[in-house]
């Protein structure tokens, strides 16, 4: 029996580009707890950490999209080299001016300019689709893509605080400022991979955002982010209601798993249901596997829990992508795809934000209820937009700008 993912690399430069592809998108695991873990270590403070992290995050929401739209106009290398070289420079300056105990409004100004730093997932699914587009293979490299996403966000962090607490407070930023720096340029020198410039139109002046069904997956993809975005906060207040703090580490790890496996089993399957169909049923499983939290009374339970929720995420990536590519012109695949990611990031910020207020407030256990929410909320969306999500490669093509 053939291997799926083993025939996706036999493409020249595939396993080139996917490699480098992973140096530099481990930053973006990086990058937000090196901030938190080093302005705590270093000023003793949450608070003003926290900000400072939330203000890159913001950034980093409102300009990758606009980035990957001049990628989509003037090609990866053009573009990535010099994004990448200006983000790092920022998050050089945000380290100096923590080491050297400069004012706040320094700190948060070299956060925001550090969202300049490209997204490199979009970056690497872009390479794939040129590769196999309108082909079975396309959905088996967004699976091997979701579980490379999974692997970073379990490395990443692990790396970013591990050094900052153990070495110097900058040295988890550091750290991800070099991946950054080294993976990016490995990118660009596989000019073969890279997805051709296509001819300018008057339809590349719109962004891919106005488009109805992009819509309709964003914020999906919010309601998505918001859900496995608010796992950490409440397992660590949870775990810490037990007693047993440490633990969260653990619930969190099979968190991931189930997300990781599910992904390399989804992602070999040839399924017959449009796209549109299987992001609805993928809406569902998100939103039912939310409902077991609300049952959750150890960190045994919540870690069978958190498996359960885990396997429904990777799915719901790997279908929003390939949504994604049949709703844009491939003139801006690249652009569409940040803001599906991009969404994802805005979700898991809002999300962790609401819980810790109702953790606060109510207790460990009142963090599940955002989960719970924003599932509903986000089958609500894609049933509500379902029609809008058939693109134009696909029967009963309705996808135009709002």
């Amino acid at each position: 029996m053939s291997n799926p993912y083993r025939e996706i690399f036999r493409a020249p430069g595939a396993l080139a580009f996917s490699f480098a592809g992973f140096i530099a998108r481990l930053p973006a695991s990086m990058v937000g707890l090196g901030i938190v873990t080093m302005l705590s270590e270093r000023r003793g403070e949450y608070g003003i950490a926290g900000a400072v992290a939330a203000t890159f995050a913001l950034a980093s929401a409102l300009i990758t999209p606009q980035v990957s739209r001049l990628v989509d106009r003037y090609g990866q290398r053009r573009i990535l080299m010099p994004t990448a070289a200006a983000g790092s420079l920022a998050l050089g300056g945000l380290m100096i001016s923590t080491w050297a105990g400069a004012p706040n409004w320094l700190l948060f100004a070299f956060a925001l300019l550090a969202g300049l730093m490209p997204s490199i997932g979009a970056m690497v699914r872009a390479r794939w689709t040129e590769f196999y587009r309108d082909t079975p293979q396309l959905r088996t490299a967004f699976a091997f893509e979701s579980v490379v996403d999974e692997v970073i966000f379990i490395i990443g962090p692990i790396v970013a605080i591990g050094l900052s607490v153990g070495l110097f407070p900058e040295a988890g930023p550091l750290a991800a400022m070099l991946f950054l720096v080294v993976g990016v340029p490995l990118l660009c020198a596989q000019r073969r991979t890279e997805p051709p410039i296509r001819a300018r139109s008057a339809a590349m002046e719109v962004s891919a955002i106005r488009l109805s069904g992009v819509q309709v997956v964003v914020l999906a993809m919010i309601a998505v982010g918001a859900i496995f975005g608010t796992a950490e906060i409440t397992a660590v207040a949870f775990a810490e209601a037990q007693g047993q703090k440490a633990m969260a580490s653990l619930a969190l790890a099979v968190y991931a798993a189930g997300s990781l496996i599910v992904g390399l089993v989804f992602g070999a399957l040839r399924l017959k249901a449009s796209l549109a169909t299987q992001f609805v049923a993928a809406l569902a499983l998100a939103a039912a596997t939310t409902l077991p939290l609300l049952a959750v009374t150890s960190l045994t339970s919540l870690a069978l829990v958190f498996f359960m929720a885990g396997a429904a995420v990777s799915p719901t990536i790997i279908i929003a992508m390939g949504l994604v590519e049949r709703l844009v012109p491939p003139r801006q695949l690249t652009e569409g795809m940040t803001w599906a990611i991009t969404g994802i990031g805005i979700g898991m910020a809002l999300g962790a934000s609401a819980a810790g207020a109702l953790i606060d407030v109510f207790g460990a256990r009142g963090g599940f209820w955002i989960s719970v929410a924003a599932g509903g909320v986000g089958l609500l969306i894609t049933l509500i937009g379902y029609r809008r999500l058939f693109g134009e490669r696909e029967p009963g093509a309705i996808c135009k700008p709002a």
